[in-house]
C-alpha cells in the first residue's frame, strides 16, 4: 500500500545537509532517512540556497531550507495568509455553506478579491488552527480526522459492482414479488438545516412509507430504516434499491440489521427507480422545498402518507395502496 507522504522536519534536513557536505550520494541519504531518492532530489532542488552577493555561500543549508519550505507553505495557504478571506469562509461555514459551495460561489463573485479551490478549505478545516476554532462541526459530513486522497473510497468501492441495479432479479424488474422497495431522500432549503424526509415505496403495492429526519448521516438514516421496517414480515422486506448518494453509504447495516439486501441505481440515473421518484413529486404538493419541516407535527406527516396509500392507483386496478399491501401481508400469513 502506498505510503502517506511526509514532509521532511529539521532533523532531516540536519542529516542531509551533513551527509551532502560529505560527498554521500542522494541514494545513500535516501536510504539513511528511510525516504525515496525522489523526495531527496526534489528536497535539493527545491531548498538549494543560491546568494548572488557570495556565491561560495551557495549550498543545502538546513536551517536555510526549512525557512523556504516554511514560506511556501504559507504562501499555499491563502486562508491563513489573508484575514478577510479567512473570516469570509468561516462565516460561510457557520451559515451552513459546504467548502465546494463556498469555493464556488467566489468565483461568481465579479468582485471577489480571492478565489479559492474547495480542496483548501477543507485542509484549512482539518488543521491545527481549523480544529482548534472546532471547524469541522461545521462540515456536511464530520470526521474526525480527515484520511489522504489515496485513501478514500472511490464510489465503485463503497457500491459494488454486485449490487449494481442489472444485477437485480427479473422477479424484482417485473414488480411480480412482494417486499421490494425503492428508498430516497427529499431534501430541503438550506435555511430548514439538515431536515429531510425519506421515502420508501413498495414497487408492486405502490404503499408509501415516510420518514422525517433530522440528520443527512448515513448511520443514522439506517438505523431509522431498520427501526421503521423490522416489524414487518422478512418477505416484506426483501430489498430496497436506492441511488447513489452518500446518504446511503452505510447500506450494509440494512443487511446485518435486518436481513434486507440492497440495489443501486447508475450513476446518474434517478429514473431507474421510477417509483419513489414519482412518489416524491406527490409528496412535493404538500411538503415544497420552502417548507418549514420541523415546525410540523408527526402527525401532520403521518397524514399525508395515509392520504397517499388511501389514494386508488389504475396500475392497482383502482385498488388503493393500502389495500394491496394489506391483502399482500394476508397472503404471507397463509
Amino acid at each position: 500500500m502506498r505510503r502517506p507522504y511526509r514532509k521532511l522536519n529539521i532533523d532531516e534536513r540536519r542529516i542531509l545537509a551533513t551527509m551532502l557536505q560529505a560527498k554521500a550520494t542522494k541514494t545513500k541519504i535516501a536510504e539513511t532517512l528511510g525516504r525515496d531518492r525522489s523526495t531527496i532530489h526534489r528536497e535539493i532542488k527545491r531548498n538549494w540556497w543560491h546568494d548572488t552577493e557570495v556565491p561560495l555561500a551557495d549550498g543545502y543549508w538546513h536551517m536555510t531550507a526549512q525557512t523556504l519550505a516554511d514560506r511556501r507553505h504559507l504562501k499555499r495557504c491563502k486562508l491563513e495568509q489573508h484575514e478577510d478571506l479567512r473570516n469570509e469562509v468561516i462565516g460561510k461555514l457557520k451559515d451552513g455553506w459546504s467548502p465546494e459551495q463556498i469555493a464556488g460561489r467566489l468565483k461568481l463573485e465579479p468582485r471577489a478579491p480571492h478565489q479559492i479551490c474547495h480542496e483548501t478549505i477543507y485542509q484549512y478545516v482539518y488543521s491545527k488552527s481549523g480544529q482548534s476554532q472546532e471547524l469541522g462541526r461545521y462540515l456536511p459530513a464530520r470526521q474526525k480526522k480527515r484520511k489522504p486522497r489515496y485513501a478514500r473510497k472511490a464510489r465503485g468501492e463503497v457500491f459494488p459492482l454486485e449490487t449494481s441495479i442489472h444485477n437485480r432479479p427479473e422477479e424484482i424488474n417485473d414488480r411480480s414479488q412482494f417486499g421490494n422497495w425503492e428508498g430516497d431522500l427529499m431534501i430541503f432549503e438550506r435555511a430548514q438545516g439538515n431536515a429531510n424526509v425519506a421515502t420508501l415505496v413498495e414497487r408492486k403495492t405502490r404503499y408509501t412509507v415516510l420518514l422525517r429526519n433530522n440528520d443527512r448521516k448515513s448511520k443514522p438514516l439506517m438505523n431509522r430504516l431498520i427501526d421503521e421496517m423490522s416489524p414487518l414480515p422478512a418477505d416484506a422486506r426483501r430489498s430496497i434499491t436506492f441511488d447513489r448518494g452518500f446518504e446511503f453509504t452505510s447500506w450494509r447495516d440494512l443487511k446485518t440489521g435486518m436481513g434486507t439486501k440492497s440495489w443501486f441505481c447508475d450513476p446518474q440515473a434517478p429514473w431507474q427507480k421510477g417509483s419513489v421518484e414519482n412518489m416524491n413529486k406527490r409528496v412535493r404538493r404538500y411538503l415544497p422545498r420552502d417548507t418549514a419541516l420541523l415546525s410540523l407535527p408527526n402527525r401532520y406527516i403521518g397524514s399525508i402518507c395515509a392520504r397517499l396509500n388511501a389514494t386508488p392507483r389504475k396500475c392497482l386496478g383502482y385498488r388503493t395502496p393500502a389495500e394491496a399491501f394489506r391483502d399482500e401481508l394476508m397472503k404471507l400469513q397463509r
